[in-house]
């Protein structure tokens, strides 16, 4: 990773609202950290052997989940399998892939999720009814948020 590909990375982190990212390669492991309001971010890199890891607390990721209404209780919760920037429609001139009333089959796409100038196509692991967005449309989103409540079929 040369210099430019770690800014990039440093600014991803920073739009992306996650508070702390950590990235390890065979040669070397990069942590980015954000606190407060300032954003402010530091790095750290360390030779790969060197680094020393420890698994985050769970209850550090259970803390960022939002919590869910008793209306939604019976749902099934679609979640973001990375940290990116959510968006409901495929391009700003074409319908949203779902939207709150329609119904989701398992493998279909309901959004896309675009990290690093990727852009990955999400897909429902269930059944059923979409009864609530929770995501807003183009903005970040953090792995495990809850991007669609869906009442199974």
């Amino acid at each position: 990773m040369d210099f430019k590909e770690l800014q990039n990375f440093i600014k991803f982190v920073t739009k992306s609202g996650a508070s702390e990212v950590s990235l390890e390669t065979d040669n070397f492991k990069v942590t980015v950290k954000t606190s407060g309001a300032e954003g402010v971010s530091y790095v750290t890199a360390a030779p790969a052997v060197m680094a020393a890891s420890t698994p985050a607390a769970p209850a550090a990721t259970a803390a960022a989940a939002p919590v869910i209404e008793d209306e939604f209780a019976d749902c099934v919760a679609i979640k973001s399998p990375m940290i990116g920037t959510f968006y409901l429609k495929p391009s700003p001139d074409k319908p949203a892939f779902k939207s709150v009333g329609d119904t989701v089959k398992a493998g279909e796409t309901v959004c896309i999720i675009e990290a690093m100038k990727l852009f990955n196509e999400i897909e429902s692991e269930v059944t059923g009814k979409i009864v609530k967005i929770v995501a807003n449309d183009m903005t970040p989103v953090e792995y495990g948020q809850t991007l669609f409540l869906v009442e199974p079929a």
